[in-house]
């Protein structure tokens, strides 16, 4: 009787095994290397719409400008994208982007205009290292870099470039 227990618990772990090994390869993955992340609100407008759900590489950790990034402020995740490098100074002048005094084209789709603007502006003549300057698309309406200051690279969770929701989005993002 013992036997036909000892068995019968054997054949009910060989069966369970895969079923463990697939859920941890999945928590796996989702904690170090993608997950699914939700865009909420409009300040990325027109680039990505709120409800849109992309996913979130957080394996890369080298951040290029005009990346779209994900990072943690004040509890929340904001979705923004990078405008100014570390050891750069940034300004809009005219609705133009000037890195360090070099007029830069931005090559995506931006829903309004942008106000003059200085890194003095928040106290600041150069990008330290280890910092970025961040906006939303939707310029008049974004909560970023502006106002909150410079983001933290520490903060930073990682970059998107791949919506997956809705159905007709899904692809690659500017």
């Amino acid at each position: 009787m013992e036997e036909t227990q000892d068995k019968s618990k054997k054949n009910i772990f060989k069966e369970l095994l895969p079923y463990a090994i697939i859920i941890l390869v999945v928590v796996l993955i989702r904690t170090f290397i993608i997950t699914p992340i939700q865009v909420d609100g409009s300040s990325m407008y027109p680039t990505l719409e709120d409800g849109e759900i992309l996913i979130l590489k957080k394996y890369d950790k080298s951040y290029d400008r005009f990346d779209v990034v994900v990072f943690n402020y004040n509890g929340s995740r904001l979705i923004k994208r990078v405008v100014g490098l570390p050891g750069e100074t940034i300004e809009y002048k005219n609705n133009k982007l000037y890195v360090n005094g070099k007029k830069v084209s931005e090559n995506f789709n931006r829903s309004s205009d942008t106000m003059d603007f200085k890194l003095e502006d928040i106290e600041c003549k150069k990008i330290p290292k280890g910092k970025y300057f961040v906006m939303g698309d939707n310029r008049n309406n974004s909560t970023d870099s502006r106002i909150i200051g410079l983001v933290d690279e520490k903060d930073i969770k990682g970059s998107t470039n791949l919506s997956i929701f809705p159905f007709d989005k899904i692809g690659t993002i500017n």
